[in-house]
């Protein structure tokens, strides 16, 4: 069971990855994969939102901030597959 727990957390890192890289062409995906997308995205979009009301952007210049609620979400996740040893 823990074993599966694991490999679920895996693949919500990935699909976290690839949900990062596609979700400024999303209206430009094929049917099957869109239909992938919008299976990450109703698991992300909440969580991410919930997670920009916590989390600030991270200022690296001058009029320059990173998003950081995706890296607290990835290191959320690699924290829970430490926890199920």
């Amino acid at each position: 069971m823990i074993y599966l727990l694991k490999i679920f957390i895996c693949i919500l890192i990935v699909g976290l990855f690839l949900y990062s890289k596609l979700l400024p062409y999303k209206d430009r995906l094929n049917d099957k994969y869109k239909k992938l997308f919008n299976f990450f995205n109703t698991i992300f979009n909440p969580v991410l939102n919930f997670l920009k009301s916590v989390v600030k952007p991270f200022q690296v210049g001058q009029s320059l901030s990173v998003d950081m609620t995706q890296i607290v979400l990835l290191i959320l996740l690699l924290l829970l597959i430490n926890l199920f040893k």
